[in-house]
């Protein structure tokens, strides 16, 4: 009796952290990318073991990032002759990254990641015109190669890795598409949903998924993201890009923090 009284003080106290964390992480995610920096410390400070915070946090994430990109699309934030193009790229980089996670050396990833998330955020941060207006004009077969190469490369990374997913696909989008912040954050939320649940999957599949504690926290994140994303929608890009550039240089700050401490 004692002991299941112990467990259930343990399972509301784990709640009391995870849930305005989730909500908090979702709302930042669907505004500019990064939310995954709150909430996985979040699952571990909880006490929830590594693998089984990563695949639970993704369980509850993707919950998040499906509110957030069906709202986008709801509002014509989304452009879907281009997302048939790359969803389907997306979808196989990401399988490809799970199957190559341990095939490749991550410490050289890990360092080429920090040096390119680091020029993303300082660019973005000194680039007055970035992402300020929406210049987009059409798609062309060039720029229909290179979101297809985007997709690819990046659900593949995403699949494989994952810190600053989201962050590099609004600047991609950003640099081929000419969107503003709004459109590349719609669009960028989109295809991180797909190789979002592609990852659940696996996850699902090896049991690295506590679903007691995902699923309350997955209503706080699709609440988060909705407030989010209404945040995104109304105020545009003067509240996403400093999002972005601060959420962006915070991934960059704890790679380097986790490089220097391992």
């Amino acid at each position: 009796m004692l002991d299941n009284m112990l467990l259930q003080k343990d399972f509301l106290l784990q709640l009391l952290v995870l849930c305005p964390a989730g909500f908090l992480a979702a709302l930042i995610d669907s505004i500019a990318g990064g939310g995954g920096l709150i909430s996985v410390p979040a699952y571990l400070m909880a006490g929830v073991p590594p693998h089984l915070a990563l695949g639970t946090n993704k369980f509850s994430s993707t919950a998040g990032s499906f509110t957030s990109s069906l709202k986008f699309a709801r509002s014509g934030k989304v452009t879907k002759e281009l997302l048939k193009y790359v969803i389907p790229l997306t979808l196989i980089g990401a399988v490809l990254g799970v199957s190559s996670v341990l095939k490749i050396n991550q410490n050289f990833l890990y360092k080429l990641v920090l040096v390119l998330i680091l020029c993303v955020g300082i660019y973005s941060l000194f680039s007055k015109s970035i992402g300020k207006e929406d210049k987009f004009k059409g798609l062309t077969k060039k720029t229909i190669i290179l979101g297809m190469l985007l997709a690819l490369s990046l659900g593949f990374y995403d699949g494989f890795f994952g810190p600053g997913t989201g962050s590099f696909l609004i600047f991609g989008l950003i640099g081929i598409f000419g969107f503003d912040f709004v459109k590349a954050s719609g669009n960028a939320k989109v295809l991180n949903f797909v190789s979002n649940i592609t990852s659940l999957l696996l996850f699902a599949l090896h049991g690295q998924i506590n679903y007691l504690l995902g699923i309350p926290v997955a209503l706080c994140m699709m609440l988060g993201a909705r407030i989010g994303t209404s945040l995104a929608l109304k105020n545009g890009s003067k509240l996403i890009k400093p999002i972005f550039i601060t959420m962006s240089l915070g991934v960059a700050c704890k790679m380097l923090y986790q490089m220097f401490t391992s």
